[in-house]
């Protein structure tokens, strides 16, 4: 059964009126890029001076993307989406933490997740980034292919062991790890590194997926590389198809040091490579040394998938196949893919108030500046607010 992405009752099933008129004046907000700036403006200001807004920001924005401040809290969200056969990927949403003893002491709070993850039912997934367990420069240096020193090496196997250890708990606990995406000068050390977690661990189950970045105009070719790889080496690719996160970092970056951006050339080359390296994860399904993890918030790449699946009798709860949005965005494509069968999983970040406000302005400032996102969120409100006579 084909999902149908305007069915907003069950979209919002899970959100009550109070809810849905919340997200509603969230998204006319972000709708305006200037109320966005100015907003944004004002909460990093008052986080930065300590003004007591934290109340206010956990009831708002807080609320809409993120679980809660604790994995319990987080836990708790995800009780409600499992209700409606959506399942989560727990993500730490803490950022720019940095240091050895930072690095170190993060580990047992990722292995505490996966522990949790794996005792319930509807948390098939955590979200890790190389960047918290790693020093940036090192893996720039690493990148680059320059020598690294006694000390270097050793900092780079201190890396290696805590992502080792992490993904040896995940293949214990049999929950699944997936390992973002990092800007394209750091990227090198970061897919090696999930290739080798990928080897050790991803023997009889696809327990660790690396992320394909496909705004990049290499990512298809590299990902056709990776099953080749994992073919030849027998172990199964878990790849996690994404559009993209540093568009306008590479792009500007590419421009200051006079290098080739690594960016599509524009959206429509990215859909294509996008959809078409969803067609090839799915056309190697019964090879069983792959399985696909479709992170998107378009609907037309949803579909094509969802009817390339229904057209080539890929069951649709098949557990090689995940489907995947951001908490408290498109919810009409994950509440309606789960309703057809589909496996889904939310994004659901978690942490402190304060440590998630920079993954909080992201938010905001992406809704902002992607064409028609903020639009489409708020039609599909209004569509269901006007079904509940609100």
């Amino acid at each position: 059964m084909l999902p149908e992405f305007d069915n907003t009752e069950i979209a919002f099933q899970y959100r009550d009126n109070r809810d849905l008129k919340q997200a509603q004046f969230l998204f006319k907000s972000m709708g305006s890029p200037l109320l966005t700036k100015i907003g944004l403006t004002v909460t990093n200001w008052a986080i930065n001076w300590n003004l007591p807004v934290k109340g206010l920001i956990k009831k708002t924005i807080f609320k809409q993307f993120c679980g809660g401040e604790t994995m319990e809290e987080a836990a708790a969200t995800a009780n409600v989406l499992g209700k409606y056969g959506v399942g989560v990927i727990l993500d730490y949403g803490v950022e720019g933490k940095e240091g050895e003893a930072e690095f170190d002491k993060a580990v047992p709070e990722f292995i505490r997740a996966i522990k949790y993850a794996s005792s319930q039912k509807n948390i098939p997934f955590i979200s890790i980034k190389i960047t918290g367990f790693a020093r940036f420069g090192l893996l720039e240096k690493i990148h680059a292919g320059s020598t690294l020193t006694a000390e270097e090496q050793a900092e780079w196997q201190r890396v290696r062991q805590r992502i080792y250890d992490i993904c040896g708990a995940a293949s214990r606990y049999r929950v699944m790890v997936l390992v973002d995406a990092e800007e394209s000068w750091i990227q090198q050390p970061v897919d090696d590194l999930t290739d080798d977690m990928m080897e050790a661990f991803n023997k009889e189950e696809a327990y660790i997926f690396n992320t394909f970045q496909m705004y990049r105009h290499d990512r298809l070719v590299f990902l056709k590389q990776s099953f080749e790889k994992a073919q030849q080496r027998d172990y199964i690719l878990g790849a996690k198809l994404v559009r993209g996160a540093y568009m306008e970092k590479e792009r500007k970056r590419a421009a200051e040091m006079g290098y080739t951006s690594p960016i599509q050339p524009n959206k429509e080359s990215t859909d294509n490579d996008y959809d078409e390296a969803v067609d090839f994860c799915l056309s190697h399904l019964s090879s069983d040394n792959i399985a696909v993890f479709i992170g998107t918030h378009n609907e037309k790449s949803c579909l094509k998938a969802a009817a390339y699946m229904e057209q080539h009798h890929i069951s649709a709860n098949t557990n090689k196949v995940y489907f995947s949005q951001l908490y408290g965005m498109s919810d009409n494509i994950s509440f309606n893919l789960a309703h057809a069968g589909y496996h889904v999983a939310k994004y659901l970040p978690y942490g402190p108030v304060k440590d998630v406000i920079p993954y909080l302005m992201r938010r905001a400032q992406e809704n902002t500046s992607v064409a028609g996102q903020t639009g489409r969120e708020l039609s599909l409100i209004n569509k269901e607010m006007k079904r509940r006579k609100l």
